[in-house]
C-alpha cells in the first residue's frame, strides 16, 4: 500500500513538473508566429517599445503564483512551503513575426524554473498551428 501511495505522489509530481517545462517549450515553438496569432493567443501586450528592426512585446504576470505545498492547520495557522514567483513574457518581433521569446523575474515556484510563466504562453502554446514553421524573409 505503501508503495502504491509513493508512486502515485512520484507520478503527480511529474506531472506537475512537465506543466513548468511549458514556457521553456514556448521558447522555441512561438517563434515565426504572426503577431496577429501571438495577440490573439496572449492578448493586448502590457509594454510594448519600438526596436531597431522590430518591436518588443512584454506580458506581465505581477500576481504571485504560489506552488502547490501550502498546509493548513486549526486556529488559522498556515504552513507554506512552496516558492512564489512572477514572471514577464517577452517577446521579440522581426518583420512581424515572433523572433525570439524570453521570461524575466522570480519565476521559479515548487513546480520548477518558469512555472509562474505557464499562465502567460499556455494558451498561445495550445492554440499554436501544427507544423509552425520559422519564415525565412532573407
Amino acid at each position: 500500500m505503501a508503495r502504491g501511495l509513493m508512486g502515485m505522489g512520484i507520478t503527480l509530481l511529474c506531472f506537475l513538473a512537465s506543466c513548468s517545462s511549458l514556457p521553456r517549450k514556448a521558447q522555441h515553438d512561438l517563434v515565426g508566429m504572426p503577431k496577429a496569432d501571438l495577440l490573439g493567443c496572449a492578448g493586448v501586450p502590457d509594454r510594448q517599445a519600438l526596436i531597431e528592426g522590430g518591436e518588443v512585446l512584454e506580458y506581465r504576470q505581477d500576481q504571485q503564483v504560489q506552488g502547490p505545498l501550502t498546509l493548513k492547520g486549526p486556529f488559522n495557522l498556515e504552513l507554506d512551503l512552496s516558492g512564489h514567483g512572477t514572471c514577464h513574457f517577452v517577446a521579440r518581433m522581426s518583420k512581424g513575426r515572433v523572433a525570439q521569446v524570453e521570461y524575466t523575474g522570480p519565476s521559479d515556484t515548487l513546480l520548477g524554473r518558469y512555472a509562474a510563466c505557464v499562465p502567460l504562453v499556455r494558451s498561445c502554446e495550445q492554440q499554436r498551428p501544427k507544423g509552425l514553421q520559422k519564415q525565412d524573409n532573407s
